[in-house]
């Protein structure tokens, strides 16, 4: 029984990849293959959740380190169609962001402890501070992946959000957000229904993992063959043929994409963050 688990972990592990496990990869374990098999899923079946299981996935949310226990997080689950019609809209016209069951909206919240330091007549003078809110923002991302693995091992589909971060000012005005908290991204909540997207391969190791100390020594290799896989891939998809090193123009090269997120610092401070 082991040998089998451990070809299926090998088998999961080979696909993330594109085609090969790492050298020496294997251990058969149900939360790793869970991990291994993650996809991010745009087409949801109209079947609720079953009662409880939100709670239980924001309990293993919170089960997630967080900096130094501060638990800046916060999460709107947003279920009304019309709300999430509106995230929809904000979030580029997405079309599954509407037909997902629930979205859940991860908060960068430093609003809560900065009412707690007002009761308590505390001087959080570090609260303003660009380190305050990247810890936030680091605890926001551990938590929704906690959520997220525990979504998937119960057999939902997931699908993160990002561009959320389009309008955050009117995703704030949506949710009644206080001054000093900002949705960070979206994770869509739902059962897949129609064909199942593929596992889409990752970076080889190579690239990614460094020993000791950071090398670029192969990496231009690497990249070429890894552009040929993540070509291959999308084509059996039925994407767009482009390669993986391609898409830093088409993201980080194209004022459009950003979609006014070159303006983000302005529209934190707004938003109640100084990041002194």
């Amino acid at each position: 029984m082991r040998g089998q688990a451990k070809d299926t972990v090998l088998r999961e592990m080979a696909e993330r990849y594109g085609g090969e496990a790492p050298a020496g990869a294997a251990a058969p374990n149900p939360v790793i293959s869970v991990m291994l098999r993650h996809r991010s899923v745009r087409s949801y079946a109209e079947r609720e959740l079953p009662e409880g299981l939100l709670e239980t996935l924001i309990a293993a949310g919170q089960s997630a380190a967080t900096s130094s226990n501060m638990q800046t997080v916060s999460v709107v689950a947003v279920r009304d169609p019309a709300t999430r019609t509106a995230l929809s809209r904000a979030a580029s016209g997405q079309a599954f962001v509407a037909q997902a069951l629930v979205v859940l909206c991860f908060v960068a919240d430093l609003s809560r402890a900065a009412r707690v330091g007002e009761a308590t007549g505390a001087d959080l003078f570090a609260l303003p501070m660009l380190d305050s809110f990247l810890a936030s923002c680091n605890d926001c991302a551990i938590f929704a992946q906690n959520v997220a693995l525990a979504a998937e091992a119960e057999g939902l589909g997931t699908c993160y959000v990002g561009n959320l971060r389009n309008d955050p000012e009117h995703i704030a005005g949506l949710l009644d957000l206080p001054p000093g908290a900002v949705a960070l991204f979206g994770l869509c909540l739902g059962y897949e229904t129609g064909q199942p997207t593929g596992v889409r391969p990752r970076l080889p190791q190579a690239v990614v993992l460094h020993r000791e100390r950071y090398s670029t020594e192969g990496e231009a290799e690497a990249l070429a063959r890894y552009d040929r896989t993540f070509r291959d891939h999308e084509v059996a998809q039925g994407r767009p043929v482009g390669s993986w090193t391609g898409r830093h123009a088409a993201r980080l090269g194209s004022r459009a994409y950003l979609a006014g997120r070159e303006h983000m610092r302005a529209v934190l401070n707004r938003l109640g963050f100084p990041l002194t």
